[in-house]
């Protein structure tokens, strides 16, 4: 009875039919990956993802596949996995050009510090811009994104991480209020003209989710492993171990060693890195060549999977690094199920609750009330 989620940040699709209504239409993250050519996926070919893509596909598929679109509002990671995990928004997280005073001023009042920025940028523009005055001035960075997040980022000799880590969790008590999706601690290092972030450092503070299949799983008494960021994003509830990660590399290996030390229950892994390192970055060469790595990856890891054992292979949204801007896409995300050799088209399934649905209908739970299960 072991079941594995691997979300694969931001592999999407394209097709989403509510694409213009995000100033998205025509994003095809995987599709114009493939179309600048190299693009070599013989596992992921060989488990349907030609199929999934509309590419030509004359071989034997080995799993079913298909294509997931999301419910909720919104394209970001806390949204995507917690639709995954069978909560479908009717309303986004809120984004920010420019947070309110009243939101700031809450935070500098009960955590003492006064901050300096306060607009959108990207991560390492931002500790350029203002980790020198930062140093000399000791007060820490706000700033935001796209997304539905308020970040701090702070010099980890200036602001200590416990420190920051603090700051960080009064902000995510009054960001509820104002629906913010996520909080996260961006610390980092180095001398003004290379300073350096410490991704391994990184902290995200969610906003608690309502009940998911995860408290399910969990009150059945079967473990739920969180690998990656995927602990934060659900702000750990339902999770019974969590196992956080610096990269992809290092993702796939815990995901490997967690595997392997599983009898029963659920893996959740989140691989980051094609979302933060390549997406947002605008970097094709290097999200081509992180998917192959990890195509190179799943090839020997399936063969620690039974056909008994349920292994789900999907994604939380796009952000294709060809697009405009450096925001997510709304895209459908890929759908690729491996369980008792089914091979199976699912189809294009109406929401990724779906997932939640397989999950609960796997483990012989109340059937969960958002999504169609693929298991019969």
């Amino acid at each position: 009875m072991r079941a594995l989620v691997l979300v694969l940040d931001s592999v999407g699709v394209g097709r989403a039919p509510d694409a213009a209504l995000y100033g998205d239409e025509g994003a095809d993250t995987l599709g114009h990956l493939h179309a600048r050519g190299g693009l070599e996926l013989p596992t992921l070919w060989s488990l349907g993802l030609r199929r999934i893509m509309g590419l030509p596909d004359e071989g034997e598929v080995r799993a079913s596949y298909g294509r997931m679109r999301e419910r909720s509002a919104g394209k970001d990671s806390t949204t995507g996995h917690w639709e995954i995990a069978g909560v479908v928004l009717d309303e986004a997280f809120r984004v920010f050009e420019r947070f309110p005073p009243e939101l700031v001023e809450a935070i500098e009042r009960d955590t003492g510090e006064h901050f300096i920025g306060n607009f959108p940028a990207s991560g390492t523009q931002v500790i350029a811009d203002l980790g020198e005055e930062h140093m000399r001035s000791r007060r820490p960075i706000l700033y935001t994104s796209a997304d539905s997040v308020l970040q701090i980022a702070a010099h980890e000799e200036i602001i200590p991480l416990e420190r920051l880590y603090g700051i960080c969790q009064v902000a995510r008590r009054h960001a509820d209020a104002f629906r913010i999706g996520r909080v996260i601690a961006r610390p980092f290092v180095g001398q003004p003209g290379s300073f350096l972030r410490t991704a391994h450092h990184r902290h995200d503070f969610s906003m608690r989710p309502p009940r998911t299949v995860l408290d399910a799983i969990r009150e059945a008494s079967l473990p739920v492993k969180a690998v990656g960021k995927t602990a934060d994003l659900f702000a750990g509830q339902g999770i019974t171990e969590a196992h956080p990660t610096e990269s992809n590399a290092h993702g796939m290996a815990v995901t490997e060693t967690v595997w392997r030390d599983t009898r029963s229950g659920l893996v959740f892994t989140n691989l980051v890195d094609f979302d933060t390192e390549y997406g947002h970055r605008r970097d094709p060469e290097g999200y081509a060549r992180a998917l192959m790595e990890f195509d190179r990856w799943l090839g020997g890891f399936l063969r620690s999977c039974t056909e008994e054992d349920l292994v789900i292979v999907t994604a939380d949204h796009g952000n294709d690094p060809t697009f405009r801007g450096t925001d997510h896409t709304r895209e459908e995300v890929p759908l690729i199920f491996l369980h008792r050799g089914r091979r199976e088209a699912l189809g294009t399934r109406e929401s990724f609750a779906d997932v939640a649905a397989t999950l609960a209908a796997f483990f012989g739970l109340e059937p969960w009330g958002t999504g169609r299960p693929f298991l019969p």
